[in-house]
């Protein structure tokens, strides 16, 4: 099943079901006017809302409409809670070592984790806006589940249970902004933008074999300005599953219906396949070359993520977006 929330004037959105080959989608506000509405009742509303897509599947469109992501806002356009992990430990050591920092044996056996702004989530074809671009802007392509209402010291073998959703992300970074911000011991904020969402939220089942072991094993294509940039496959030397990662997250609190949890930066130890953020290749080039020379992200540029089915059919369609100047007082429709 895929779920995607339309531009209604509201906030929240309009919470449709979208056909598998993204092509139409009905609205279901006799079911759930929105996707967070869904969430909170989510084992009696799952349901309905999977009898709607069965019909769409079936070829029954009655009440259908053509989908088009430039209409859509994040599947989520908000959530009451979003932390992002960093799952993809290979990716942390390549970091610290271009700038010649030991890393902690513990990062391999403890999850990194921070929470981030969850109140202004990007839509996915919308331009995206920063102060500058001396901050260093950087994509970061990821994936993410939604959870239902988590308790709190929720073991690993239970946590699969509430993960009921997945996305696709680009959780954006000002990488100059980092150094200043991590050296006064309090973590990220101004350095963490808002984050982008593709269009469609969609159920694991929908990965088909793909998704084993709370990881999905796909390639992460990102493109910018038209050219592949990286296509690590996010099943690979993600150190960290999903389940791993709700249970590290519940050991002190209870997660409430529509948390979101990232994956970080998907990466693999075979470089062969690129990166997913700018800062993984200047990292390689800071270590084979002494400096690095890919620069990062300026006005004008376009990113592109998105994954594909083995069928080749566009899983959560694409996040595709503009890099743009901010203006005081910007705001977003």
């Amino acid at each position: 099943m895929k779920l995607a929330t339309l531009r209604n004037g509201t906030r929240d959105g309009q919470l449709v079901v979208v056909s598998r080959d993204l092509t139409r989608a009905i609205p279901v506000p006799a079911i759930a006017p929105t996707l967070q509405a869904a969430l909170d009742d989510w084992s009696r509303i799952a349901p309905l809302l999977l009898e709607v897509s069965d019909r769409l599947a079936a070829g029954d469109v009655g009440g259908a409409l053509p989908f088009d992501p430039q209409a859509a806002l994040a599947p989520l356009p908000r959530s009451h809670h979003w932390v992002d992990g960093s799952a993809y430990v290979n990716h942390v050591e390549l970091v610290r070592k271009a700038r010649a920092a030991d890393m902690p044996p513990s990062f391999w056996t403890d999850p990194l984790v921070y929470q981030g702004g969850s109140d202004d989530f990007i839509p996915p074809t919308a331009e995206v806006p920063f102060p500058s671009e001396d901050y260093g802007i950087d994509l970061e392509g990821e994936l993410a589940v939604i959870t239902d209402d988590v308790p709190m010291l929720t073991a690993v073998d239970e946590a699969a249970s509430h993960i009921k959703l997945l996305m696709l992300v680009n959780d954006w970074s000002l990488r100059n902004l980092i150094p200043a911000e991590l050296a006064k011991g309090f973590g990220f904020y101004q350095s963490k933008p808002a984050t982008s969402f593709g269009p469609c939220a969609i159920t694991p089942d929908e990965l088909g074999e793909a998704w084993q072991g709370c990881k999905v094993h796909l390639p992460l294509l990102s493109h910018i300005n038209g050219t592949l940039f990286g296509q690590p496959n996010a099943g690979v030397d993600m150190t960290f599953d999903f389940a791993q990662l709700i249970a590290h997250v519940t050991r002190t609190r209870r997660l409430g219906a529509g948390t979101v949890i990232g994956s970080g930066t998907v990466s693999n130890c075979d470089r062969s396949s690129g990166s997913s953020c700018l800062a993984e290749t200047r990292a390689l080039e800071q270590i084979a070359k002494g400096k690095p020379t890919t620069p990062f992200l300026c006005f004008g540029d376009r990113v592109r993520i998105e994954m594909f089915g083995r069928d080749g059919t566009s899983l959560f369609g694409a996040i595709d977006q503009q890099v743009i100047a901010a203006q005081a007082r910007f705001t977003r429709d």
